[in-house]
């Protein structure tokens, strides 16, 4: 024990002093040098939450201070909104809903018909549904990302804005190293975001699924277990078989959406039910003049949200509480509009 630790010293010293060298008395090498003491609580929580002390050991000596995750954290929005006009949807879904994107999206339906037939069997959630997530999360695994996760999330945690949040993030790393996934394989977004369906480490440990029978959940190189993971994620938060998540309509001329306000306030996410109305079932929605685009009703019994991303005249969309669900991936309205439509065209 004594020769790790001071194989420890060593190797943070020589860090320090790499810094310190490059750039003499700049709030860089400060900052690292706090970002070294600051890894001593790490360890202490992650020993505490049972992750095996040669994993923290062969981690912690390894870590420096990342500027630049912590950089993107400070950039993203937040706080007052600036304006209160939203933005039009149109544009987003044509970057995201785009021809490549549907034909990569069909070729990855194809291809895993008997998985995706499989989960669907198992969990309710459509077929379709996973492959647009694991599409607009990676682009079908295109692109995972590639931050060191354990070294973002340790720099995000020490930079203490979410320090609650990033520390218990990069425990669930540790605990995941734990589980026999290795250092390398743990590569994902700035964030700490990771695998084909960019899961938060935490999440990975509740929700990933082994989908090939390997014993391992392998989020990372397996689309079974990529796909399993997804179905796994939508039954924990809620997905009803055999409803739609939503769909587009058409509003009549001189409808009176002063009646239809919406009341509901998300504490996750405040403005994300701004843009959507009070709930009707698909019963009170007819008799109110709204009609389907190419599609029959649903039952007169579901209940759905309107909601018209790019306003008055253009397409409005019915969101049934499956939608709800996709908001709960991404919380997001152009996301979760994304997803279903995406959907929708990989399953034609």
């Amino acid at each position: 024990m004594r020769g790790t630790q001071t194989i420890v010293r060593f190797l943070r010293s020589a860090a320090l002093a790499a810094v310190a060298l490059a750039v003499p008395g700049s709030a860089l090498a400060q900052d690292e040098a706090g970002f070294q003491a600051y890894l001593a609580q790490l360890r202490a929580q992650a020993l505490r939450e049972g992750v095996r002390s040669s994993t923290v050991d062969a981690v912690l000596p390894t870590l420096t201070y990342n500027a630049r995750v912590v950089e993107l954290d400070r950039g993203q929005p937040g706080g007052t909104p600036q304006s209160n006009a939203f933005p039009p949807f149109a544009p987003y879904k044509a970057r995201h809903v785009d021809a490549a994107r549907i034909s990569r999206g069909r070729t990855a339906y194809v291809n895993n018909r008997s998985r995706l037939a499989r989960v669907e069997a198992e969990t309710g959630v459509p077929e379709s549904i996973m492959v647009a997530i694991w599409g607009h999360e990676t682009n079908y695994g295109s692109y995972t990302g590639d931050f060191d996760l354990l070294r973002s999330l340790a720099s995000l945690a020490y930079e203490g804005r979410r320090r609650a949040l990033f520390a218990g993030e990069f425990v669930a790393t540790l605990k995941i190293m734990d589980r026999g996934i290795s250092r390398d394989t743990l590569k994902g977004s700035w964030a700490g975001a990771t695998g084909n369906p960019q899961f938060l480490p935490s999440i990975y440990l509740r929700l990933a699924k082994d989908g090939d029978g390997d014993g391992r959940a392998d989020i990372w190189n397996s689309q079974a277990d990529t796909l399993a993971s997804i179905g796994n994620y939508f039954v924990s938060a809620g997905w009803r078989p055999g409803q739609p998540w939503g769909f587009a309509v058409s509003v009549p001329s001189g409808f009176d959406r002063s009646g239809q306000r919406n009341r509901l306030v998300s504490p996750r996410c405040p403005r994300v039910f701004e843009r959507h109305s009070a709930w009707r079932t698909m019963a009170e929605w007819r008799a109110l003049g709204v009609v389907p685009q190419g599609r029959a009703w649903p039952a007169d019994n579901v209940l759905a949200t309107l909601m018209e991303p790019d306003g008055p005249g253009a397409t409005a969309y019915l969101l049934t509480g499956n939608y709800r669900v996709i908001l709960d991936y991404n919380c997001s309205n152009f996301y979760a509009l994304s997803v279903g439509l995406l959907a929708d065209a990989v399953e034609r």
